[in-house]
């Protein structure tokens, strides 16, 4: 009798604890997928918020209607079903044996075939494999490349870096009503340690508010991450960012080849957190910009105009460096051709509304090292014609111009400065007792 109660304690005891291990798992998988679901609840649709950013006047514009564009997971779908590349972009690039002009014309096959174009859709983690077999295979002089290029093609499919440091509410409204949208968004390629850079452009032509006829003017500062030889400095970029609220940063090397791949990050944070920008000016935290003038020539432009506008100092005739002692350097086993007309990197501005056809053509033209002879391609491919503009002067002024401040209140842009002279020429150019 006692061995019979003895085994009814037991079962009785054994069965509690399979009860209490069964709802705690029930939880822990309930909390996981309501966690997941409100993960996907509050990513927004890229799709539907680019859209909105299309003016009304660009409706019945070339650009392509991108039927689905959907993040989950860190991973971006879309559906090229109605995009197109330009033939004009075609003709351009030379359809021969460089590694990058046979990537470029396999996906432009596969899109004309409506089949999906991107190379790799692997996560960050997994995309970065040194597969050095597949390139010594088509690239038959791999080895002979320098060390960060080399870099450069084990990685050049990899897009979706992780967020180290978002800004979600930056381009809010300030009403409930959706007015005082961002007219535009400074976005200003820095480093890391570049921080008396970022305070300069703060203090001057970057400074955040709104500015004549109630424009609203925004700024980011575009980071990767600190290499592991160089000194740890998430603490203060946290502390930065926290104070400021301008720093974007993701988990890749920053470094100049990677700044095609800091564009590209941009261009998805943008979509997802600034749908509505009318302007984004992208450059680097060395140029001086006369923010005032700037937006004057914003607003004078035509509907039509602001809708489709690329403007800068315009590269109209360039070709690939091939001695590989130059910063700019492509072997002509990756790349054999020119390059199509581009605005050159250190500033130029474009439209809101192109953001979306620019995010979806870098998913079809496979990234090139060079930022902005990339953005050049990007463009061209939307049959978006690159503008000069005399008031963009990323190669500097004439030497004896450098000094005098007049010069630089009839431009727009002017590169290079260190943050003393440009907090210098914008008092000087902003002071009531200047006569020019």
């Amino acid at each position: 009798m006692r061995c019979i109660k003895s085994i009814s304690v037991i079962v009785f005891l054994t069965s509690i604890f399979l009860i209490i291990l069964y709802s705690t798992l029930h939880l822990e998988l309930s909390h996981s997928v309501r966690a997941s679901l409100q993960d996907l609840q509050n990513e927004p649709d890229l799709n539907n918020a680019a859209k909105n950013s299309f003016k009304e006047e660009s409706l019945n514009s070339p650009l392509p209607d991108v039927n689905t564009v959907t993040v989950s997971q860190g991973m971006v779908n879309f559906d090229f079903h109605d995009f197109s590349v330009s033939q004009g972009f075609r003709e351009i690039i030379p359809q021969n044996g460089g590694y990058w002009n046979r990537l470029l014309f396999s996906a432009l096959r596969s899109l004309d075939n409506r089949k999906n174009p991107l190379i790799n859709k692997l996560p960050w983690l997994g995309c970065r494999q040194e597969n050095q077999q597949l390139l010594q295979i088509n690239v038959h002089d791999f080895n002979s490349y320098p060390d960060l290029f080399q870099s450069f093609l084990q990685g050049m499919n990899c897009m979706s870096p992780p967020v180290l440091i978002n800004q979600p509410n930056k381009c809010i409204p300030k009403d409930k009503n959706g007015d005082k949208q961002t007219f535009l968004l400074f976005a200003i390629k820095s480093t890391p340690r570049n921080f008396e850079r970022r305070q300069a452009v703060r203090e001057t032509w970057g400074r955040e508010g709104e500015y004549q006829n109630g424009l609203r003017v925004r700024t980011v500062f575009l980071l990767g991450s600190t290499s592991m030889d160089d000194p740890d400095l998430s603490a203060l970029l946290s502390y930065e960012a926290k104070h400021f609220g301008d720093l974007l940063q993701w988990d890749f090397h920053d470094s100049f080849f990677n700044l095609t791949l800091k564009m590209s990050v941009f261009m998805k944070w943008t979509l997802k957190n600034c749908p509505q920008v009318s302007f984004i000016f992208s450059g680097d935290d060395d140029v001086f910009v006369n923010t005032p003038l700037l937006l004057t020539y914003l607003q004078s432009l035509e509907a039509s105009k602001a809708s489709q506008l690329y403007v800068g100092q315009i590269i109209s005739s360039a070709s690939p460096h091939r001695d590989s002692r130059n910063k700019y350097y492509i072997p002509q086993s990756f790349y054999d051709g020119p390059y199509p007309a581009y605005a050159g990197g250190g500033g130029f501005v474009f439209s809101g509304a192109l953001m979306q056809p620019l995010f979806l053509a870098s998913h079809v033209i496979p990234f090139y090292p060079i930022d902005d002879v990339y953005m050049g391609m990007l463009f061209r491919a939307l049959e978006v014609s690159a503008e000069a503009h005399t008031g963009f002067q990323t190669f500097d002024v004439k030497q004896q111009d450098r000094a005098n401040v007049c010069v630089h209140k009839g431009h727009i842009l002017v590169h290079q400065r260190f943050p003393q002279e440009i907090k210098k020429i914008w008092n000087a150019i902003n002071s009531p007792m200047l006569t020019c």
